[in-house]
C-alpha cells in the first residue's frame, strides 16, 4: 500500500525529529500531540493531529480537546484550529503534521493574543505569598487609616526625613 509506506516514513521523520522533545508525545503511530509553549507558560496549549487512513489525501483529525487545554476559550480554541485547517488546505497530499506543528509554535502569541493568562497560578501564588503576613498588612492598614489632615500635622511637625525636630516636645517654661 504505497500510502501507508508514506504514512511510515512520515512517522519515522517526526520520530527523528522531535526525538528528545518533551513537548512531543505520539499517542499512537497515527496519533500525534504537540505542546505549544512551555510547560509553565499560561498561554501554552496542546494540538493533537490525527491521521485518517485516506491521509495525507484527507485532512487530518486536529483537536484542542485535551485537558491540558481546559483554560483556553471555545471562541480561541476554534480560531486556532480554523487557522490550522487554512494550513492544512494549503499542504493537503504532502506530509504537514510537523509543518502544523511548526506553524502552530510560530503564530502561539498571535493565536492566544486574546486568551486572557490564566489566573488560577497567580492566585495560588497570592495565596502562599499572603499568609504569614497576615498580621503586618493589618498593622499597614491602621498606619495608612490617617486623615488628611493628620498626615498634613505630622508632615509639618518633621522634617524631611520624617524626624521631629529637635525639641518638638518641650514645654515652655517661661509661659
Amino acid at each position: 500500500n504505497p500510502l501507508y509506506s508514506l504514512l511510515q516514513m512520515e512517522l519515522e521523520a517526526l520520530r527523528s525529529i522531535y526525538e528528545g522533545d518533551t513537548c512531543f508525545r505520539e499517542l499512537s503511530p497515527v496519533s500525534f500531540q504537540y505542546r505549544i509553549g512551555e510547560s509553565g507558560d499560561p498561554k501554552a496549549f496542546l494540538i493533537e493531529v490525527s491521521w485518517p487512513e485516506t491521509y495525507p489525501q484527507t485532512a487530518p483529525l486536529i483537536s484542542m480537546d485535551a485537558f491540558f487545554n481546559n483554560t483556553i476559550s471555545s471562541a480561541i480554541k476554534q480560531s486556532i484550529l480554523d487557522k490550522l485547517m487554512v494550513e492544512v488546505e494549503a499542504n493537503l497530499g504532502t506530509a504537514m503534521t510537523y509543518t502544523l506543528f511548526e506553524y502552530a509554535k510560530d503564530n502561539k502569541e498571535v493565536f492566544m493574543e486574546n486568551q486572557p493568562v490564566n489566573t488560577v497560578t497567580s492566585v495560588s501564588n497570592s495565596i502562599a505569598i499572603g499568609t504569614p503576613d497576615v498580621p503586618a498588612s493589618k498593622k499597614k492598614d491602621k498606619k495608612e487609616q490617617l486623615s488628611k489632615t493628620q498626615k498634613r500635622k505630622l508632615a509639618d511637625k518633621t522634617d524631611n526625613k520624617g524626624e521631629l525636630p529637635r525639641g518638638w516636645n518641650w514645654v515652655d517654661v517661661i509661659k
